[in-house]
């Protein structure tokens, strides 16, 4: 028994006319959540980064070379408004990770492109963040692994126009 289960006995002492089902995996997806986020941070900050620098700077590693978007496009990658996009790059460039400058065929379009200090550093940090999420899933087989991804995919399809 857990604490999640702790609750839902305790709601279900409280008011057994309520079906309180969906609690438990919901709040079980939240404490894993906060969990998470909290060790994939840690793992960020080994390497300077936060997880919004370290978005973004992934966002521009896995683009095609020469690994360089407009902030439009991060911001379309990333799901995120203009001013946090742009603050992001603010930072980055600060820290010599990335360049932005105008785009040689339209100079209204700015490109952001990783530095080859940018490269290196999001090379080192995607593959601890691999090995940091392959540790938050342990206990779990392969199988299993596939199993709760499928969930979680068609749990989100169904939330779809509401989730960003």
């Amino acid at each position: 028994m857990d604490a999640v289960d702790r609750i839902l006995a305790q709601w279900q002492q409280e008011r057994p006319d309520l079906d309180v089902g969906a609690m438990g995996p919901v709040g079980r997806l939240s404490r894993l959540f906060h969990h998470h986020a909290r060790r994939m941070g840690q793992t960020f900050a080994r390497h300077g980064l936060n997880a919004a620098g370290f978005d973004v700077l992934a966002t521009l590693r896995r683009s095609p070379p020469p690994h360089a978007l407009s902030p439009g496009e991060l911001m379309e990658s990333m799901m995120i408004t203009s001013g946090t996009v742009t603050n992001r790059i603010e930072q980055l460039a600060k820290a010599d990770l990335i360049t932005r400058t105008s785009d040689k065929k339209d100079a209204r379009r700015a490109v952001v492109k990783l530095t080859p200090k940018g490269f290196a550093l999001i090379d080192k940090a995607v593959a601890d963040h691999v090995k940091t999420q392959a540790t938050l899933l342990k206990g779990l087989s392969r199988e299993e692994i596939a199993q709760l991804d499928g969930l979680l995919r068609r749990l989100l399809a169904n939330h779809a126009d509401t989730v960003d």
